[in-house]
């Protein structure tokens, strides 16, 4: 399920694995089914000329490495603690009344901090991993909000639309994920562990067109151009400018 602190963790892989934990609280969604990427080839239409990415509103929660969220001294969520995790810094998003954070056991939650409720919890993660097919889950990638879509990458193997509203994902491409995204319209662009970018569909998952960007984790849109650390990218097209 996940790799969290020792004896716990033992209780949980000997009680058998399941696609819904029956640990956190709150409505959760089944883990995505195993699949190979869809590469649909192709130009991408109808691009915008700039992009969403990690929101600089102002949200006043943290959060820490042992996954728990806090509004200044008061805490508002408590997850588990994981043995296996990336160094790393993550900040939860804000929307509306309601509080959305990555967690570095590979789950997506969505708080209300007026009553602590965990009103969903989403698995980033693929089912293989569920037996010890990774040791680090984390998402360490900043979530991104746009209307009713969060956009969430973790590192064991997922990148996932979900509902803000109920918590459903929409779709999960099984692409390692560490470094920020962006959401362009009809695509989403996203550097994978394994150095190679990749341009989503935001409608279903299906790969337009992949890249080779070597080791990079900065990501920039503007103008229909993918900026890849020092590599600039056709957004359309995915060919190397």
């Amino acid at each position: 399920m996940r790799k969290i602190a020792a004896a716990t963790a033992a209780l949980i892989l000997a009680a058998g694995c399941t696609k819904h934990d029956p640990i956190l609280p709150g409505q959760r969604t089944a883990i995505f089914e195993e699949s190979a990427p869809t590469i649909i080839g192709g130009a991408i239409e109808n691009l915008p000329m700039t992009a969403v990415g990690k929101s600089d509103a102002e949200c006043p929660y943290t959060q820490d490495a042992s996954n728990t969220i806090r509004n200044g001294d008061k805490k508002i969520f408590s997850g588990f603690p994981t043995n296996n995790s990336v160094k790393s810094s993550q900040s939860p998003v804000c929307a509306g009344k309601y509080v959305i954070a990555g967690l570095t056991t590979g789950e997506v939650v969505k708080v209300n901090p007026a009553n602590r409720h965990v009103e969903w919890i989403a698995d980033v993660f693929r089912p293989s991993n569920m037996t010890g097919g990774a040791s680090v889950l984390d998402i360490v990638a900043p979530i991104v909000i746009d209307g009713d879509a969060v956009y969430a990458g973790g590192m064991g193997e997922a990148f996932c639309r979900i509902n803000l509203g109920n918590g459903k994902k929409k779709w999960c491409a099984p692409i390692s994920v560490s470094a920020p995204f962006v959401i362009a319209g009809p695509a989403a662009f996203v550097a994978g562990t394994n150095g190679t970018l990749y341009a989503v569909r935001t409608s279903d998952g299906a790969i337009y067109w992949q890249a080779d960007i070597g080791k990079c984790n900065k990501i920039s849109y503007e103008n229909q151009v993918v900026v890849a650390c020092k590599t600039k990218i056709n957004a359309a097209t995915g060919k190397t400018i």
